[in-house]
């Protein structure tokens, strides 16, 4: 049943005027739950204020989450089950007959619920009841909502007639909401959610999944979800080990950055991996060979080597003087302490505390031998003493990662001994920084550099655990970057997602067994999502031809749906490149939604300057963090297209984008694969091989 915005309001169908009712009652009764919230006054823990500042912090963060999204519906489907049917709404309440499914949870003033959030145990059924297997659900209803998420139409499945069913996209109104004209930042997919993707959404915590995931087959949304999802089910655990989501970079931060907001989420970390890692300042940008060397896993045992090669052999007797009397260690004694620990595989720094304790209770042992008594305060005067101290910083010296890296990346000889018999010298050649740095901030560091600091740094303190890692486009990590990655979910789990195919980095994997390996998490559930349900069968098809070139063993993704003048191709002389690209984009425009005008990073620029020529105005991605909203037409480097998506992309010289970097032809099905509406390629050039 639908509603047209011209038709008088007598003429509105009863059913949706009362489901217009529910929705401002529900909306009503949210904000109610969001003032009740703001008025509840905060305790002063007597003589606490850290205490009385988390009760405020959370407080605040629990009045966000109940903030309404006006463009944004309350609701999304509704449930009716068969006569009789009871459950538990997942707060502890007792529903029956009939359930409104939306992105969070709302009651009214008795505590009934009035919408129940899409996470709950019972809404499971939403998304995966069929006719042969119900779930006890007799109608299955999704609504339609305007722009300005005014309810406008709905659609009922009965789940009981005895109708074939499993028709993916059969009802018109998923189908309408899946292609979308999507202008912005991402969205969330909760109304849309597939079968497949609600499994992997509702994984449990203790479940590390990696999910290989084709092109707009929404392996993004999946690892979103699950965020949202476990921090419904498993909300105490992770309120202390905290959530981080990695990101390839900031544009694509900025484009995800509302999903966990409109699902009632706003206490997620997400970051970058240099944003992690950077402990100095990244002023240099590695050659390929530089890179795919500092990122190789060998370097993890350099740099081991290097950290131990700092101890030193007792060379001196240890003499404690206490009172009248002198207790004496000698080398060998000093000797026997040191490899103890060594062979125990401790930490670095921990290392070094614990021989000061080894050191005090062998001088105690011998003081109690003689007829002396002591206690917890004689052991630590006797570990605090001048004499230990000294013998410990002559056995075991201090370590500070960025000085033991520099050290190492500076000094040819101290590498080559470190590297012996696991990096070739020209291999040792290419990892050396550049010039005569005087210490580490006159250092000109890469960003690979930093993975070789936080490998120092883990051996000489282990860094502490969160309880999920969710990392993006992960096909691109270093192995070194992996196994940092790895160490920040050491005794968490890890949502891990990406594509072979779209791996561009000098260090991009082959396979996820050996990444998996490198981050420590070999037992990860391996998911393969193939069906893309934005992407056009086309575009999906024609970027396909580039998959036998960098990834063979992969099969080719499936598109559910086609979409008439997805696919244009368009040869230009060389002089009228910029007329025929801005024609390109003034087509774009003519549809609904965003428009992309994708090209290698070093032509960017003077495609920014033709469109304005053309009086096109655009944005630039990378520029400003709001580009993507603040412009429908907006001007992308093929270097921060991956995990991007765009109604429409206006591909320019695909020739120049391969030819831009080792692995282009990756980089070009990156960018192929970012139109959910229309591809449009303009070329002066031949197109690369594949694609001819």
């Amino acid at each position: 049943m639908t509603l047209s915005d011209s038709e008088p309001a007598p003429a509105v169908d009863p059913e949706i005027r009362a489901e217009r009712a529910h929705l401002a009652a529900s909306r009503a009764a949210l904000r109610r739950m969001r003032d009740d919230v703001l008025a509840t006054e905060t305790p002063a823990v007597f003589g606490d204020w850290v205490s009385t500042q988390v009760l405020q912090q959370a407080r605040a963060l629990r009045a966000e989450a109940l903030e309404d999204i006006p463009d944004t519906p309350l609701f999304f489907g509704r449930l009716d089950f068969e006569a009789g049917a009871v459950f538990e709404d997942g707060d502890g309440h007792r529903t029956a007959d009939r359930i409104h499914i939306g992105r969070r949870h709302v009651h009214d003033e008795h505590g009934r619920a009035m919408v129940l959030d899409w996470r709950a145990p019972i809404s499971v059924a939403f998304y995966r009841a069929t006719p042969q297997d119900p779930m006890r659900v007799r109608t299955r209803r999704r609504y339609g909502f305007d722009n300005a998420a005014r309810l406008t139409a709905f659609e009922d499945e009965s789940l009981t007639d005895g109708a074939p069913g499993g028709d993916l996209l059969g009802g018109e109104l998923l189908t309408a909401e899946i292609e979308r004209p999507r202008t912005g930042p991402m969205r969330d997919i909760v109304a849309t959610i597939q079968p497949e993707q609600d499994d992997l959404v509702r994984a449990a915590l203790d479940t590390t999944l990696c999910v290989q995931g084709a092109p707009g087959t929404g392996k993004t949304a999946v690892g979103l979800h699950r965020i949202a999802y476990l921090l419904y089910a498993e909300r105490k655990r992770l309120s202390r080990t905290g959530v981080a989501i990695v990101g390839p970079n900031r544009s694509f931060l900025s484009y995800i950055r509302n999903v966990l907001p409109a699902l009632g989420e706003v206490d997620v970390d997400q970051t970058t991996v240099r944003e992690l890692l950077e402990t100095v300042p990244v002023r240099r940008v590695d050659d390929t060979g530089a890179a795919r060397v500092k990122g190789d896993a060998r370097m993890a045992e350099v740099i081991r080597r290097d950290l131990w090669s700092q101890l030193r052999e007792p060379a001196e007797t240890l003499v404690v003087q206490r009172g009248s009397r002198r207790w004496r260690l000698y080398p060998d004694e000093l000797r026997e302490l040191t490899d103890e620990l060594r062979g125990r595989g401790v930490a670095y720094g921990a290392g070094r505390d614990l021989l000061a304790h080894r050191i005090a209770h062998a001088v105690l042992s011998r003081m109690e031998a003689a007829g002396e008594a002591c206690d917890d305060r004689t052991h630590d005067q006797v570990r605090r003493s001048r004499e230990v101290k000294a013998a410990v910083a002559a056995i075991w010296p201090k370590a500070d990662p960025v000085k033991l890296v520099l050290g190492l990346l500076t000094d040819a000889d101290r590498l080559a001994s470190a590297a012996d018999g696991v990096l070739s010298p020209e291999e040792q050649a290419a990892v050396m920084l550049p010039g005569r740095p005087r210490g580490p901030k006159s250092a000109r560091w890469s960003e690979a550099d930093l993975a070789l600091i936080d490998e120092a740094a883990a051996l000489i303190r282990r860094p502490e655990s969160i309880g999920h890692l969710v990392v993006d486009e992960a096909q691109d990590l270093s192995p070194m970057q992996c196994r940092a990655l790895g160490r920040r979910a050491a005794s968490g789990s890890a949502t891990i997602l990406g594509d072979i195919a779209q791996g561009t980095s000098p260090s991009a994997t082959g396979d996820w067994p050996t990444l998996l390996g490198h981050l420590g998490k070999a037992e990860a559930r391996l998911a393969v999502l193939d069906r893309g349900y934005r992407v056009p069968a086309q575009i999906i098809g024609f970027a396909a031809r580039l998959l036998p070139s960098i990834a063979p063993g992969l099969g080719a993704p499936v598109a559910v749906r086609r979409s008439s003048g997805a696919l244009r191709l368009t040869p230009a002389r060389a002089g009228s490149l910029p007329d025929a690209v801005a024609d390109a984009c003034r087509e774009g425009l003519k549809r609904e939604g965003s428009v992309g005008v994708m090209a290698a990073d070093a032509d960017i620029a003077d495609l920014h300057r033709a469109l304005g020529a053309a009086g096109l105005d655009a944005g630039v991605l990378g520029e400003t963090d709001d580009a993507l909203e603040a412009e429908r037409l907006v001007c992308v480097p093929a270097s921060l297209a991956k995990g991007l998506e765009f109604d429409t992309v206006v591909a320019v010289e695909p020739s120049r984008i391969v030819a831009a970097e080792p692995r282009g032809l990756h980089r070009l099905y990156v960018v192929l694969t970012r139109a959910v509406s229309a591809l449009h390629v303009v070329h002066a050039e031949p197109l690369p091989e594949p694609l001819r």
